[in-house]
């Protein structure tokens, strides 16, 4: 039961249901960059995309620590100069550095994300710019490190773990003399310079009764600390003991610039599957849903459309009613709208369907949209998310829609949806 080749490429659509597992092709589960519907414009193929899928690799490529000595120049010394060598640098000073050789491990294989896109990197991550994504959008200045983190995953035992920096492409990893560094029982590790921090739910994510757990930073060698004060000050936090860098299902990694979801392939086969979330559209389109200013029927798109129809149907923020898009209470160059069913004034925004089902933290129906940005989802999904503070910046945190990555707004962050159906 090896993984095929190109295993840890990542297909888009597995070619078979997410419950059950190819004969070939054995998963570990898939990362999710939060912020994109399922889709990554302009094109979501390859290294570059909305998700990564993490397979059994044909053959084991994963390392392990295997010894470890103090050189005066690291630059000259063969396990740096040796591209077949891995190894993590350390410099402690001008003189003084240690070096960590690593071995080849049969027992698990490696899968590295960063901004790169040399050969090394399995999954390219770029800046997630917050709003709707349509065609390609240049960030000048990346905060997200070129080999920002690896994750080793258990051939056997399926347990995947994650560990700040990446490898390079001559299978090294520096950390230079500004680089948060500490050695302690003879043992040596460190932070990046950004950091990696994690987030494990402490409850199960998928079954509705997920709740956010508390931001950590996973260090170069797996350690779990406490924050820093702001993300790359000198001073590393308190060793947190109790918890470790296994990946549970719905744990979140955050590259400063970027935040990855976890789902574990058995927590997928809870989850609700792209084609769920399809029907229970049709199911609302079924419904026949009108507009009580227009009177014509309502089509909710699966996807985000740019043409404004009226037929789309948009909600009004503040007290949730859906209608069509009508001239009726609208105040010129404002996006002020008098609701005509309960005179409320607000904004108003085109819905749309959350789609990447990964999201999910149930299989309920799509009640209910996030502030401002319209994504619909299920209730219990909205609230969990309005929970999450995503990290933000250098030192802030902001709740999000985690299909667009637009902060919320407003209190609670999202808004009942009450339709005009069955009205026939």
């Amino acid at each position: 039961e090896e993984g095929g080749e190109g295993a840890g490429e990542g297909d888009a659509a597995p070619p078979t249901p997410r419950h059950h597992h190819t004969k070939h092709q054995l998963k570990y589960g898939e990362l999710v960059i939060l912020g994109y519907n399922g889709y990554l414009p302009p094109c979501d193929k390859g290294r570059r995309r909305s998700k990564f899928v993490l397979h059994r690799r044909a053959g084991a490529n994963g390392v392990k620590p295997a010894k470890h000595y103090v050189v005066r120049t690291p630059q000259n010394t063969q396990a740096i100069l040796d591209a077949q060598q891995h190894s993590i640098s350390y410099t402690l000073s001008r003189n003084q550095a240690v070096i960590v050789e690593y071995q080849l491990d049969t027992e698990t294989d490696m899968f590295q994300i960063g901004r790169s896109s040399e050969t090394p990197i399995d999954f390219v991550v770029m800046d997630t710019i917050p709003g709707d994504k349509h065609g390609e959008m240049k960030v000048t200045q990346s905060t997200i490190s070129r080999f920002a983190c690896r994750i080793i995953a258990h051939r056997t035992t399926r347990t995947t773990q994650v560990y700040a920096a990446g490898f390079d492409s001559s299978r090294n990893i520096f950390l230079g003399e500004k680089a948060t560094k500490w050695q302690n029982n003879g043992e040596i590790d460190g932070l990046t310079t950004n950091g990696v921090l994690i987030m494990h739910p402490p409850n199960q994510f998928c079954g509705g009764e997920a709740k956010p757990g508390i931001w950590r930073e996973v260090s170069v060698g797996g350690g779990v600390y406490a924050l820093r004060e702001s993300r790359s000050a000198p001073q590393k936090g308190i060793k947190v003991e109790e918890e470790t860098n296994v990946l549970q299902d719905g744990t979140l990694i955050d590259l400063c610039g970027a935040t990855l979801l976890w789902r574990s392939a058995e927590g997928l086969g809870k989850s609700p599957t792209k084609r769920h979330l399809e029907q229970m559209v049709d199911e609302l389109n079924a419904g026949r849903p009108q507009c009580p200013v227009g009177l014509n029927t309502l089509v909710i798109p699966r996807k985000a459309t740019l043409t404004s129809t009226e037929r789309q149907p948009v909600v009004y923020l503040n007290c949730g009613h859906v209608q069509g898009l009508h001239e009726w209470g609208h105040e010129k160059d404002s996006n002020s709208h008098t609701c005509p069913m309960c005179l409320k004034v607000g904004p108003v925004v085109k819905l749309c369907m959350g789609i990447e089902p990964a999201f999910y933290v149930d299989s309920g129906p799509p009640s209910f949209c996030f502030n401002p940005c319209g994504h619909m989802a299920s209730e219990k999904t909205v609230r969990y998310w309005a929970a999450v503070p995503i990290p933000h910046g250098t030192n802030g945190f902001h709740a999000a829609c985690p299909f667009c990555a637009s902060p919320l707004e407003g209190v609670p962050g999202f808004v009942r949806l009450i339709f005009q159906d069955n009205c026939d």
